[in-house]
């Protein structure tokens, strides 16, 4: 990989991390995994946060592709990407389970 190519892909990675760095987004990405697919007024009960606070980690948390939405009626419903485990195991800045 060329030194061009690097700073691209850590800038990313950075972003990505950062993304679920915060203990509130971490806990709403765990959430996410543990309980499937939420509606944004059962993650607000499971997490009490004020909404509009709730909004804006979620929409970081979308941002970053770790969350993908889907709206049903007046409500918006979120589930973990497809790719977001792969993508965080990616931007880790050491490979996990090599030998030492």
């Amino acid at each position: 990989m060329s030194r061009d190519d690097a700073a691209p892909l850590a800038t990313e990675s950075a972003a990505l991390l950062a993304a679920i760095a915060d203990p509130l987004r971490h806990s709403v990405l765990r959430f996410l995994d543990r309980e499937g697919e939420q509606c944004v007024c059962d993650i607000q009960a499971a997490i009490p946060i004020a909404g509009n606070l709730l909004s804006y980690h979620l929409k970081t948390l979308r941002d970053a592709g770790l969350v993908s939405t889907q709206r049903r009626g007046r409500w918006v419903h979120y589930r973990v990407a497809d790719d977001a485990a792969s993508r965080l195991s990616a931007a880790l800045p050491l490979t996990l389970g090599s030998p030492s």
